[in-house]
């Protein structure tokens, strides 16, 4: 099976961008099939809080309170982005990737699986830009690298 994956995300243009870091060919197959080209969404958080990676709010009185993440949504593909995501925050040189100072500030301040969750959450709102420009996926210049 997994050399048919691999074979599906190199014939695939949408699976072909995924330089994504934590973004698989399991991934990059699960959120083409799910999301197509991305036309079917105005913005990538309308692509999370499908998936349910945006948390839960409970407002009364003007105080806004966010819970944990919503488990709606696309159960399988916010499975495996939470995966991916995982990974890539355990195993990822942060030094070296323009995310990884993100990945540290918010490690800094928060446990580490929401960490992970902020993560996919990120993952998910890059492959949907990547899929509705149709673009390569263009990592943004550090500022130590500048």
């Amino acid at each position: 099976m997994t050399d048919r994956l691999e074979q599906i995300a190199t014939n695939d243009a949408g699976c072909r961008r995924r330089q994504i870091p934590g973004i698989g060919p399991i991934v990059a197959t699960a959120i083409v099939a799910a999301i197509g080209n991305g036309a079917a969404f105005r913005k990538g958080r309308d692509v999370t809080a499908w998936l349910g990676l945006v948390p839960r709010q409970y407002s009364t009185g003007g105080k806004a309170k966010l819970l944990g993440i919503s488990k709606r949504g696309n159960i399988y593909l916010r499975k495996v982005l939470i995966h991916g995501a995982r990974a890539a925050a355990m195993h990822i040189k942060r030094d070296r990737f323009p995310i990884g100072a993100w990945m540290n500030a918010l490690e800094a301040r928060a446990p580490r699986n929401v960490l992970v969750v902020a993560m996919a959450n990120k993952l998910a709102r890059i492959a949907w830009a990547v899929l509705s420009s149709g673009e390569d996926y263009r990592p943004a210049v550090s500022m130590a690298a500048a």
